[in-house]
């Protein structure tokens, strides 16, 4: 292989076991594995979290999980296909025309229109079918969700529809993993609140729930019946701010990333100093330089921006990329690391050692979040769980 992921299995599951300590015994736990997983591979993840998997281990089942969340159908379908048999929630867009595949498979979705209520109630479904929906109640992200003002007119249309469950309810904060000051979040849990009991005035609804990692973390009040764990699960925090306010509470948590992302050295060659690199000829060798060749680049999901300024390990030693990042290869500084040997393994997003390069570090050279970083990860490398 010319680049793969390393999964590690221990470490996700000890970070689904810290943040269940933070949990009421009872409160359900979702694992959202929507796109590719944050890029730690979808079929891999169903494979550490289905319970029935021999890679979850009989002591080790506590740490798996009750729900997962995904982004969309052809998802859902995936995991169901990989012998996932928990509970399944769409969390993004489901068009119409698949909705009666989802009631099929126990899959369920979200629900925020109108139009989609008057989609279920013209389909045939078997008698024994439902479709399961959750009601995302928009409370100040300005996203995907219905309005307050609009709830007890759907939910009182909903009840009316003998082709719909109301399974649960739920909203998504918009700044809680962003700053230390949550009373924007905290606006946003009274208002949901207001809307969970208004809703409840009508029908029953069993699970609600609101917390992402963030909110999971330092605000227990937001766990209600399930929480959603994401960027925590794979071992990273969502901010910096999250995690400063985790330590100003005294929050014991202990998080361990991963995902390693290697490739290999399969050409080094010595240049004289004054050499132009690359495209562009935006870098010079300023001596007598070794050079490495990796076959990787942006395709493969290595951002472009890192170009003359990112960092790869080598047999534990920090390397210099040099020049820009090409679609398929990129060039490391290898001459202050003798060791270094043709097909040598190299370390992209990881740790060697005493070194480590972590999505937080490459995010900031680039000027983006950890989640890209690793979401943006190409799905057709291999994935390999250790």
């Amino acid at each position: 292989m010319k680049t793969w992921l390393e999964i590690s299995q221990d470490n996700i599951l000890n970070n689904i076991k810290s943040l269940r300590a933070l949990l009421k015994p009872k409160t359900l736990f979702m694992a959202v594995v929507k796109s590719n997983a944050y890029g730690h591979g979808l079929e891999e993840m169903s494979k550490i979290l289905t319970p029935s998997s021999s890679l979850l281990h009989k002591e080790e089942r506590s740490a798996g999980v009750d729900w997962f969340g995904v982004d969309n159908i052809d998802e859902a379908l995936s995991l169901r296909k990989t012998g996932v048999k928990q509970p399944i929630l769409i969390l993004g867009y489901i068009p119409f025309d698949m909705v009666g595949e989802a009631v099929e498979n126990d899959i369920s979705f979200v629900a925020y229109n109108n139009e989609l209520l008057d989609y279920l109630s013209a389909q045939n479904f078997k008698k024994t079918k439902k479709a399961k929906i959750h009601i995302k109640v928009e409370t100040g992200t300005a996203r995907q969700g219905i309005e307050g003002k609009e709830l007890i007119a759907f939910v009182k249309k909903t009840t009316a529809n003998k082709n719909i469950f109301i399974e649960g309810i739920y909203t998504h904060y918009a700044n809680v993993e962003d700053t230390t000051d949550p009373s924007f979040a905290m606006e946003q849990l009274k208002r949901f609140n207001e809307n969970v009991a208004a809703a409840e005035k009508i029908v029953k609804i069993p699970i609600k729930h609101s917390a992402c990692s963030a909110a999971l973390i330092n605000y227990p009040k937001t766990h209600f019946d399930m929480v959603r764990a994401g960027i925590s699960m794979y071992g990273m925090w969502s901010s910096n701010e999250a995690k400063l306010v985790a330590k100003q509470k005294n929050i014991k948590l202990n998080l361990k990333p991963a995902l390693t992302w290697k490739t290999q050295i399969v050409q080094i060659k010595n240049l004289p100093a004054n050499t132009p690199i690359g495209y562009g000829l935006s870098e010079k060798t300023k001596r007598l330089t070794r050079i490495g060749i990796l076959p990787i680049g942006y395709w493969d999901g290595y951002d472009r921006k890192l170009s003359n300024i990112g960092e790869v390990i080598v047999d534990g030693k920090r390397a210099k990329i040099l020049g820009r990042v090409c679609m398929n290869m990129s060039i490391i500084d290898i001459t202050d690391i003798p060791e270094a040997k043709l097909f040598n393994s190299v370390i992209l997003l990881g740790k060697s050692g005493e070194e480590e390069i972590t999505a937080e570090e490459l995010a900031k050279k680039v000027g983006t979040i950890n989640y890209e970083i690793t979401t943006k990860i190409n799905p057709l490398i291999k994935r390999i769980i250790q």
